[in-house]
């Protein structure tokens, strides 16, 4: 379900299609909520039907037209009901950490392979959001600067500071990823007993 307040969150701005709202998504909210294009149309279109949204056909050059979406005062509701409720945390389901569990079911050059994809993968997060963190303070992140515009003067430095601490928050995370992988590493060297998974027999 948090992925309608994602959506809800970036209609509260102001308008926007589903294309727009689609990559509005992937540079702004999808960096703590991953939604595939395919999830957020049908969000949408549920969302509508609930009456948290509202869309509205316009023009688009001479024959076409789009559909543009806004947030009504029920899902404007609905959004700081969801701000005010205490949040669900899901049990931890982590394909990474469950495989490392049993490492020791394949050779090292195996495990050492999958502790450097892992630090691959989480250098690559880092970078991503380490320039966001850029961008929020630049004041140059297009999402940021659409909020901002419709936020009061006085508001406007507490919600740049929440962007940045949601950011260094991914920002360490990444950064705790890379330093267990590379232990994960360091941990297969000092193995003397580690070596080739042997045959079970039932």
């Amino acid at each position: 379900m948090s992925l309608r307040y994602a959506l809800l969150a970036l209609l509260r701005v102001g308008p926007l299609s589903g294309y727009d709202l689609q990559k509005q998504f992937s540079v702004s909210v999808g960096h703590v909520w991953h939604a595939p294009d395919s999830q957020i149309y049908p969000e949408l279109r549920k969302m509508e039907a609930e009456h948290l949204i509202e869309g509205e056909e316009q023009p688009r050059g001479q024959r076409a037209t789009r559909r543009v979406y806004h947030v009504t005062e029920a899902g404007d509701r609905a959004f700081l009901d969801w701000m005010h409720t205490p949040t669900e945390y899901a049990r931890v389901r982590d394909p990474a950490h469950l495989k490392a569990a049993y490492l020791e079911s394949v050779a090292p050059g195996v495990a050492r392979d999958f502790f450097r994809a892992h630090i691959s993968q989480w250098e690559s997060e880092l970078a991503q959001w380490e320039r966001e963190l850029l961008r929020i303070s630049e004041v140059a992140n297009p999402m940021l600067i659409r909020r901002l515009a419709v936020t009061e003067p006085e508001d406007r430095e507490r919600t740049i500071a929440f962007k940045r601490f949601t950011y260094e928050g991914l920002v360490d995370r990444a950064r705790v990823e890379i330093a267990w992988a590379k232990r994960g590493l360091r941990l297969i060297d000092e193995l003397d007993v580690f070596s080739e998974p042997k045959a079970v027999h039932v």
